[in-house]
């Protein structure tokens, strides 16, 4: 059985988001989104912020050093020393935010959109390529959510959150496209919704369940083979680190609380960590 998970970094985020690993320096990195903060963690939880020039949905690592940043108004490359230039704008209006975000197995960094208000079908999935272009990979999305791809390469899964879906889509490692479409799990009512999303190294699929107080691993036919639960209700996202990649952090959050959730939930936003005596893999890091 797993340790009980454990509370790292007591951060209060308003939306903790998108852990990876970084081997370079030893460190997950994470982000506050609204607040515009990456969180570089040590195991031991000392934590160095970096304050970016707007809010992030996610971080990845980059081959060149530092990190590659979805902010407000499209891809920048951050810095060590949390300096950002941009990489290439993408015009979605002042309205909608990125989300989540990965590298996909040949190093092109993924990240989708959705709206502040949560307005249906505004949002879109972009893929930048290693030249720096944006491709807009899909359209009619509400709240682009995890995503991350197979061993082979050649599945990638995906969440809209609303849709209360799990999908694949097969997946052209040579070119970044994607096609066929596929439900691959749904997240039955009362489970909360399904948010960040990672595989493991068996090829495993772990997803946050936002408002469901709970990560879930399901195994690769779609079955629920464990779930493991968080004293917080709005769980984010999950993301293996340390080392040996045995540590599965988990972000939270506390976006839609009243006072009243907020006393009830008083570490909602922390990073929690809990060791499930499995491993993850190592994060494909942006070829640009």
């Amino acid at each position: 059985m797993p340790d009980e998970p454990v509370l790292v970094v007591d951060a209060h985020a308003f939306i903790g988001e998108g852990p990876v690993w970084d081997p370079r320096i030893g460190r997950l990195a994470w982000v506050d989104i609204m607040e515009g903060r990456l969180h570089l963690t040590a195991p031991s939880g000392e934590t160095t912020t970096l304050t970016l020039p707007s809010a992030v949905g996610a971080v990845a690592l980059r081959a060149s050093g530092g990190w590659v940043a979805a902010l407000a108004d499209g891809f920048w490359s951050v810095a060590d020393d949390g300096t950002c230039e941009p990489l290439a704008l993408v015009d979605h209006g002042p309205e909608l935010r990125f989300n989540d975000g990965k590298c996909d197995p040949a190093g092109r960094f993924w990240a989708g959109t959705m709206g502040l208000g949560f307005e249906p079908g505004v949002g879109a999935l972009y893929r930048l390529d290693a030249d720096h272009s944006v491709h807009r990979m899909l359209s009619d999305v509400t709240i682009s959510n995890g995503l991350d791809w197979s061993h082979d390469g050649r599945t990638m899964y995906y969440i809209d959150t609303p849709t209360l879906r799990i999908d694949t889509f097969e997946f052209d490692v040579e070119r970044g496209e994607i096609a066929d479409r596929r439900l691959f799990a749904t997240i039955e009512a009362g489970a909360g919704t399904p948010d960040g999303l990672t595989v493991d190294a068996d090829g495993f699929i772990w997803v946050a369940l936002w408002d469901g107080w709970r990560v879930r691993r399901y195994d690769p036919d779609g079955a629920i083979e464990r779930e493991i639960r968080l004293p917080c209700s709005e769980v984010s996202c999950p993301g293996f680190g340390g080392d040996d990649l045995g540590d599965l952090y988990l972000t939270t959050a506390w976006q839609l609380f009243d006072e009243a959730q907020r006393a009830r939930e008083p570490h909602a936003g922390g990073l929690y960590r809990v060791r499930p005596g499995i491993t993850g893999r190592p994060a494909v890091a942006y070829a640009g």
